[in-house]
């Protein structure tokens, strides 16, 4: 029997118009010249792209359905919905969207799907809406629950939980909170450095609803110096579909460009702005590259190397 579970993303829309409404009228009637606030065109291709991603998401959603159920019905196990089933789920949930969202940053093919929600200036409560069109590269990471038993609609209500979760953290207006809360949760503060294009807030903070899964896997880094968001290489467009593709063309560009075959996989499966040897001596690199290479100037902080990162020169962020 399939699990008679919410939608708590559209049950929450009303919410988030509402939050963004009051968080625009806070900078209207306190400003904060130091943070990155709002500009009314990024607004409205946020926007834009959040309401594009449902639609698309519709379309991706049944063949993944399909797999999902074809992996479900062949597995024995079975997790009953019971609520401390659910939390149980909702906790695995959040680990498997730790590694997916850390897949999606160190794997260029991937990165051409999330780099959509990355390709703000701003940092606000739309930001959070900035959805990519092409999500269909996520559900992979999920297998191994639907393996377990877990019914794909007890997924979806925990994968839509958790996006709910991180509409708050997007936010400038929320400073840091008590210690407890900053060392077990993803607050505002974490997702700030996740969103910076500084080379020592690269790729980091990759957790959803928990900040420690980062803690644990060693991609944890404290707000220190104040973010520049953004991308390291901006792509000054507010037209919805660049914004969607614009990596998937430069992807396409540099395999056409490659000289063998195993530099055009490496254009698509290795890091962003992956370069093969013989031409990684002859470009230079951008001051601000990888959380794995890169260090600013400003910051004290030591990245660790990521274990699912290629080991290539310095990546840009865009192209």
């Amino acid at each position: 029997m399939e699990p008679n579970l919410p939608d708590v993303v559209l049950w929450s829309i009303p919410a988030f118009v509402l939050l963004a409404v009051i968080e625009m009228v806070s900078y209207r009637l306190h400003p904060d010249e130091d943070a990155a606030g709002y500009e009314t065109k990024d607004a409205a291709t946020s926007l834009t792209m959040g309401l594009g991603s449902l639609g698309f998401d519709l379309l991706w959603k049944i063949p993944i359905l399909a797999i999902y159920m074809g992996v479900y019905e062949l597995t024995p196990l079975r997790v009953p919905v019971l609520w401390w089933t659910v939390l149980l789920m909702l906790l695995a949930q959040d680990f498997f969207y730790y590694w997916s969202h850390r897949g999606h940053h160190v794997i260029r093919i991937l990165w051409a799907c999330h780099v959509v929600h990355h390709s703000s200036e701003k940092f606000n409560l739309t930001t959070a809406l900035r959805q990519p069109w092409t999500s269909a590269t996520v559900w992979p990471f999920y297998l191994p629950l639907i393996a377990c038993g877990v019914h794909p609609a007890a997924l979806a209500f925990c994968q839509s939980a958790n996006l709910v979760y991180q509409f708050w953290v997007h936010t400038e207006r929320v400073g840091k909170l008590p210690r407890p809360f900053e060392y077990v949760l993803n607050t505002p503060s974490h997702h700030r450095v996740h969103h910076a294009s500084q080379g020592g807030y690269l790729d980091r903070n990759y957790g959803g609803i928990l900040i420690i899964w980062d803690r644990i896997f060693g991609s944890f880094a404290a707000e220190a110096e104040r973010p520049v968001y953004g991308l390291t290489k901006n792509i000054t467009t507010y037209n919805p579909l660049r914004v969607a593709t614009h990596e998937y063309a430069a992807i396409a560009r540099d395999v056409r460009a490659a000289d063998t075959w195993s530099e055009r996989a490496g254009r698509v499966f290795r890091g962003p702005g992956w370069q093969p040897a013989a031409k990684a001596g002859a470009v230079t690199a951008p001051a601000a590259t990888t959380a794995a290479t890169a260090t600013t100037a400003t910051t004290t902080l030591t990245p660790a190397p990521d274990p699912l990162s290629p080991q290539a020169p310095a990546p840009e962020r865009a192209l």
